[in-house]
């Protein structure tokens, strides 16, 4: 069961940034401000953030401090936080203030087993932001989280890699024609990302969505299980999460097409059947 504790908007921040210097000449204040901010993003210093929650039981061990980030490359036609697609909506949010945040809870996360989850959107549209965020954590002792589609994989350098603690892994489908149809994009860079775990031995959690009609053939199926085996023993579970409704309203409210109107959510049947598939591979499935 999901507990959640508190969630809420970022503030807007004032960043009182230092005006750009160099090549600077003949440009406006306002120009003047967007390149001390733009400087500010590259350095990591700054960035886009849709919202945050403190929640047990779900986003990694423990009770975490879960930052959703603005952002994301995928167009998944299940996704349940659209809002959280594009990096405009989100608010300018500095690292430091987040890192304060994750300061106050420590002691909540070391009596639980938590930590710092950092999610989105995609959180590797924004790699200097988050690789701020995970270097400052890891100073503190704090456990680290990164849930990711793993397409923007390459954006992950290793360095980022070693303050990550537990990867959170979305494959959104086994084969590629699917892959595209569900996200509008290639799955060959997901893949490639899950090598990469393997070969640094980071702890993986694979999340995989079960949509009715979309990602629920037995092919499909398969093939995700297929990938996931192939990780081997970084992978400590898999998460078969049934598909719900609950974002449709989102969908409507932010004028977006929305195709699953008419999607039911699976039987408990056909989830037990495709669990079944994962433990057949000798995978731990939820």
């Amino acid at each position: 069961m999901t507990t959640q504790v508190h969630e809420a908007p970022w503030p807007t921040v004032h960043l009182g940034l230092p005006r750009a210097k160099a090549g600077t000449a003949g440009l406006s204040s306002v120009e003047l401000d967007h390149a001390a901010k733009m400087a500010s993003v590259r350095a990591g210093d700054l960035g886009s953030v849709h919202s945050w929650e403190l929640v047990t039981a779900v986003d990694g061990p423990g009770t975490r401090l879960t930052v959703f980030l603005a952002g994301c490359p995928l167009q998944c036609l299940y996704c349940h936080n659209p809002d959280t697609m594009q990096m405009r909506r989100g608010t300018d949010v500095t690292a430091d203030e987040i890192l304060a945040r994750v300061a106050r809870y420590r002691t909540v996360f070391a009596a639980t087993g938590g930590g710092l989850t950092i999610s989105g959107g995609e959180p590797l549209m924004q790699p200097a932001f988050v690789a701020r965020l995970l270097r400052g954590a890891k100073a503190m002792g704090v456990h680290t989280t990164v849930d990711t589609s793993g397409f923007l994989g390459s954006q992950c350098t290793d360095a980022m890699l070693a303050d990550v603690d537990l990867v959170l892994l979305d494959i959104k489908s086994g084969l590629p024609e699917t892959y595209r149809r569900v996200t509008g994009r290639a799955l060959q860079p997901t893949l490639d990302f899950g090598q990469r775990l393997r070969a640094s031995g980071t702890r993986t959690w694979v999340r995989f969505v079960l949509v009715p009609g979309l990602t629920d053939a037995p092919e499909n199926v398969e093939a995700v299980a297929g990938h996931v085996a192939a990780l081997g023993d970084v992978v400590e579970r898999v998460e078969v999460l049934p598909f719900h409704q609950m974002g449709r309203d989102k969908w409507d409210a932010l004028g977006m097409q929305y195709e699953l109107t008419d999607t039911q959510p699976p039987t408990p049947e056909l989830v037990e059947r495709v669990r079944a598939t994962f433990r057949d591979r000798g995978l731990s499935v939820y």
